[in-house]
């Protein structure tokens, strides 16, 4: 079978070894994993089918291709006013997204929740920024008192990281930061000359706060590895969300994906509505899914020794609390009542704006991937600051392009000769910060509305608290400083006043954990008291940090899916 070409004729008996829910970043890397290993793996999409290359219908589409100039018109606005909000969203990106009137949810209070309902999810849209966690992440909660101690360290999930960033195709410098582990890296992008006037001049004034280039899944160099699965350099076009036809940045559609079906273990059944997971209460394990065809609204049921729940983090709540039993009446796994709660997502609050008199005849070229970031600075070693955790920092300097506003008049040779040169320069500076998980921050499910597939709606409870708001003021005012030290003018912070969910780094419900009665994963990932059945995407988290969750995500997958098969093939699972 070529690249695309997937079997989607169920088996007879509807029987495989493992069933994969969900296709994007998580559920892609637990399919390749699976293939490889030798199991018959079932991948249930929710959405359409996307295959790469074919079905990126705006990739190469110039602005005046489209009816409003790629811009959302005021209706599409009015009609999504929860995705619409999202950076991504616009008029050559809205068939990879949910649209808010077709699959509506219940905010009990402000949240946005954006989806991506397709074959790779959300791994066509994503930022692409990876960092690893380091050793402090994984020590916080423990340490500070908050959530519950994670089951693993830094030590475990090393080597994995490794392994998913030898694949993806990870660009980064070597740093040797203790806060930010290095990893294995393409050639790096580079800072423009003012952001590394700017570098100098913050590490200069403080001696704990380092400034680096970013990390993000883009092959600037491509290897053997990456050539392999028909993946070629980047282009540094900024329209990956689009998907991208060179392959250049990582998605499940362009790299895990295929490489699982090059191995004939692979099925993949798109517009599978995964209504709940079976339970055999004689077996003392689960042992297949129930799904809705998305079109007919027929029901059919899947079956498999190893079930991974990666249909990302809050649908993969919504699914796991709406997999009742007679051993389990309260949701999958939910002996300790804690299914759904102890969500948390990032902060993104706070962001500074401001100008810098740069030098008139720097240029940069084409339009880099990642930004600058200051891994985290805030109780690091230990309590420093009247709030817990802390944030990451990230800044990019730009110039404003040709037909940039001029002084004077808007017409005439003068004009002309204005508007084709750079204008100044501009900086803008974010946070990425950690939230504290709390019990008060959960999901769960409507007792009286449903959706097109008779699954119960999620209704969604979380906020911001004390915390979230003095980190927030710490940034704001940690940043001014810093940019003023850095001899930047016209400074200008702000809040945002995001709703979470904006962020789309959601984690959390299904926590991993070393107590049963604390917890619902083990340190593989398989819950205590069902361990057929594997949480790999952000619902497992047991904390966020402050650093983007994503190669996190598949990290936990590959090591996760390497026990399932290890422990299928000795009859264990």
């Amino acid at each position: 079978m070529s690249n695309g070409d997937f079997n989607y004729t169920a088996n007879k008996d509807h029987t495989y070894d493992a069933i994969v829910i969900g296709s994007g970043i998580s559920g892609g890397w637990a399919a390749k994993e699976l293939c490889e290993g030798g199991l018959k793996t079932l991948v249930l999409e929710r959405g359409k089918n996307v295959v790469h290359l074919k079905d990126y219908p705006t990739a190469t589409k110039n602005p005046w291709e489209f009816d409003h100039h790629g811009y959302n018109t005021l209706k599409i606005e009015e009609d999504n006013p929860v995705v619409s909000k999202c950076y991504a969203f616009d008029e050559s990106t809205h068939h990879f997204f949910v649209k808010d009137k077709q699959h509506p949810y219940i905010q009990e209070k402000p949240f946005d929740w954006i989806r991506g309902y397709q074959v790779g999810g959300k791994s066509l849209l994503w930022a692409r920024q990876t960092q690893r966690w380091s050793k402090f992440d994984f020590e916080g909660p423990a340490r500070d008192n908050y959530a519950v101690d994670w089951p693993i360290r830094y030590d475990d999930l090393a080597p994995w990281y490794s392994h998913v960033e030898t694949f993806a195709g990870i660009s980064g410098n070597h740093d040797g930061l203790e806060t930010l582990p290095d990893g294995e890296f393409l050639p790096p992008w580079e800072m423009n000359a003012v952001e590394k006037t700017i570098k100098e001049r913050i590490m200069a004034s403080y001696k704990d706060r380092n400034v680096i280039i970013g990390r993000c899944a883009h092959l600037t160099q491509p290897k053997e590895i990456h050539l392999e699965q028909g993946r070629g350099q980047c282009q540094a076009r900024n329209l990956c969300q689009r998907g991208c036809p060179f392959g250049g940045y990582f998605s499940s559609n362009s790299s895990t994906l295929p490489t699982a079906n090059k191995t004939g273990n692979l099925t993949i059944i798109p517009n599978s509505v995964v209504h709940s997971i079976i339970y055999d209460d004689k077996k003392g394990k689960a042992t297949g899914v129930r799904v809705i065809d998305a079109d007919t609204k027929q029901a059919t049921e899947y079956y498999a020794r190893i079930i991974f729940v990666n249909a990302a983090a809050l649908n993969t709540n919504l699914i796991l609390l709406n997999s009742k039993s007679a051993r389990f009446p309260n949701g999958f796994g939910n002996d300790n009542g804690l299914l759904g709660k102890f969500i948390a997502f990032q902060n993104y609050r706070g962001y500074i704006n401001a100008t810098f008199d740069g030098p008139a005849d720097s240029y940069y070229y084409g339009r880099r991937p990642t930004a600058v970031m200051m891994p985290n600075f805030r109780n690091v070693h230990k309590q420093e600051t009247d709030f817990k955790r802390g944030y990451m920092v990230f800044y990019t300097a730009t110039r404003a392009g040709w037909g940039h506003e001029t002084d004077g008049p808007q017409i005439g040779a003068a004009y002309k000769d204005a508007v084709s040169e750079p204008g100044g320069w501009d900086i803008y500076m974010m946070m990425q910060g950690e939230t504290i998980p709390k019990e008060t921050n959960h999901v769960f499910l409507s007792k009286d509305q449903k959706d097109d597939w008779g699954v119960p709606l999620l209704t969604v409870s979380v906020d911001y608290d004390e915390n979230d708001e003095k980190l927030k003021d710490d940034f704001l005012k940690q940043g001014v400083e810093m940019l003023e030290k850095a001899g930047c003018k016209n400074i200008s912070p702000g809040d945002n006043h995001w709703n979470p969910g904006l962020d789309i780094h959601e984690v959390g419900g299904v926590r991993m954990g070393k107590d049963p009665k604390t917890s619902l994963l083990n340190e593989w990932n398989q819950f205590h008291n069902c361990p057929n059945v594997f949480v790999t995407d952000g619902a497992c988290m047991t904390s966020t940090g402050v650093q983007n969750p994503s190669l996190t995500f598949m990290a936990l997958t590959a090591r996760a899916a390497s026990h399932a098969i290890e422990e299928f093939k000795k009859g264990v699972l």
